[in-house]
């Protein structure tokens, strides 16, 4: 009997030992899982860090870039406004230039009328005076229009005469004479025009 209780007694301090060791077990199972935890947590966290960190690097990198390419941009159109600028008054000189000589011929003509009493002294400075304008005119691509006929798009019809011996649209005065710029109308021909009695201008 006492045999059969020492069995009892001693399978229930094995069972106890077990369940400590289990228990024991268990502890140092979760003491190590939150080891583990931490360890994990610890490279994340600094993954994180590290990740960050580049991306700072990388913002820091493409503002620098930017605040590059705006400086760039703004040196540039100042660049190309001045340049513009430049050949503006680089073209106005020459035309002035131009004008310049036509004051000169001008001067001549009057200083021409001046001391002498010829009409045809006078004449030949403004016909001199006339002809180097054109070719002032000329140079810059304006030319003058010459029409024998209405087009639309080239006359402004300022007069009309209703006449069926004439041919329709003949233009038969000019009021003021017409100009275009390398084949852009600047300025139409104001005319006076035929117009036969049973046709619309």
């Amino acid at each position: 009997m006492e045999n059969k209780y020492n069995k009892i007694v001693n399978k229930q301090e094995d069972d106890n030992v077990l369940n400590k060791e289990e228990d024991d077990n268990v502890l140092n199972k979760e003491e190590d899982d939150n080891v583990l935890n931490k360890e994990k947590l610890f490279i994340e966290v600094n993954n994180l860090k590290n990740t960050l960190n580049e991306k700072d690097k990388l913002i820091k990198n493409y503002y620098d870039q930017l605040m590059r390419l705006k400086a760039e941009f703004e040196n540039y159109r100042k660049r190309v406004e001045k340049e513009k600028q430049d050949y503006l008054d680089f073209g106005k000189e020459i035309i002035l230039v131009k004008q310049i000589k036509i004051i000169d011929i001008l001067e001549q003509a009057l200083n021409s009328a001046k001391v002498c009493n010829d009409i045809n002294s006078i004449i030949v400075g403004i016909e001199m005076m006339k002809t180097e304008f054109l070719k002032t005119l000329k140079d810059e691509g304006i030319e003058e229009i010459y029409c024998e006929k209405f087009d639309h798009n080239l006359c402004e019809v300022i007069d009309y005469v209703e006449n069926n011996e004439e041919e329709d649209g003949k233009i038969i005065k000019i009021y003021q004479k017409g100009y275009k710029m390398n084949g852009k109308l600047i300025r139409p021909v104001k005319v006076k025009v035929v117009k036969n009695c049973d046709k619309k201008l």
